[in-house]
């Protein structure tokens, strides 16, 4: 967590004062000896039909734009080779980062809207709130989730596209005030500094990036809600009185059965299957 300056306009200096105050408040991760728990497994299938979002963006737009100079920016990072990191914003919205990837988002939202920023690749599965727009800034684009599914891919910004897979999305492009509106099917892309739409030709986007994943540090609650977002059939449950439990772990190609094992196993827990219920509980 950081404290963006009021007169920090170089972007290396506001980067190294951000990795400092990360390293200082220990919100780095940890490379080893450390308490959290972490496990993997090689079992998790996903049935993906969320929002995705690939972004790619300079560090400048996060450290020295104007409506986040002066809030506590938290900041969320996945490592080079990872499975994609899964975090839960406070508005409920699920943010998935592929492997070197930075999320930075003021620790509560503004009133009026829900505003992000994000160097790399992202899935996006956003709570929608058409009067508090969820607005993700890049360096070139700016993306305003109107609907809640959507999937934009840009490893550099002339690079730039936007899948919609549910609801509807609004992109603009910075440089001339262009803007334009993807619906559910349609892919919006940047050419030749112009935003246009076309239909959606590649249907496996929405499902590449949830094929491994992993939580890093995040409440027990918000892993079971993930996971029963995807799962078919099963459903997780977990008593009232533990969901505030810190996890650490990592699935791929599991069955809710199995992750309920993996879980009880991190946290010393117990789980009983109840036909297509399974309830996570403290030991007896």
């Amino acid at each position: 967590m950081t404290q963006i300056e009021k007169k920090k306009t170089n972007t290396d200096q506001a980067w190294n004062l951000l990795y400092s105050r990360l390293e200082q408040d220990g919100l780095l991760p940890e490379t080893g000896g450390g308490k959290r728990t972490f496990i993997r497994s090689a079992t998790f299938k996903w049935v993906a039909s969320i929002a995705v979002l690939l972004v790619s963006m300079a560090v400048a737009s996060i450290v020295i734009n104007n409506n986040l100079k002066e809030q506590q920016l938290l900041s969320l990072h996945n490592e080079k080779d990872e499975a994609t990191l899964v975090t839960t914003l406070e508005d409920g919205s699920i943010v998935y980062l592929a492997d070197q990837t930075s999320l930075h988002y003021p620790k509560h939202f503004e009133k009026k809207k829900r505003e992000v920023f994000l160097e790399g690749n992202a899935f996006f599965d956003i709570k929608g709130n058409r009067e508090r727009p969820f607005v993700i800034e890049t360096d070139q684009i700016q993306v305003e989730v109107l609907g809640t599914a959507f999937n934009v891919k840009g490893k550099d910004a002339d690079n730039f596209s936007l899948s919609v897979d549910r609801g509807e999305v609004k992109a603009t492009l910075k440089k001339t005030g262009q803007s334009i509106y993807i619906k559910a099917g349609e892919t919006g892309l940047l050419q030749s500094s112009q935003l246009q739409t076309v239909v959606t030709k590649d249907l496996d986007q929405f499902q590449r990036y949830t094929r491994q994943i992993q939580f890093k540090d995040e409440r027990l609650a918000d892993v079971v809600r993930v996971i029963n977002k995807h799962a078919e059939g099963v459903q997780l449950e977990v008593d009232p009185d533990i969901e505030g439990r810190l996890l650490t772990v990592t699935f791929s190609n599991d069955s809710p059965y199995s992750m309920a094992q993996l879980i009880c196993m991190a946290l010393n827990l117990e789980y009983v299957q109840q036909q297509n219920k399974i309830r996570i509980s403290e030991l007896k």
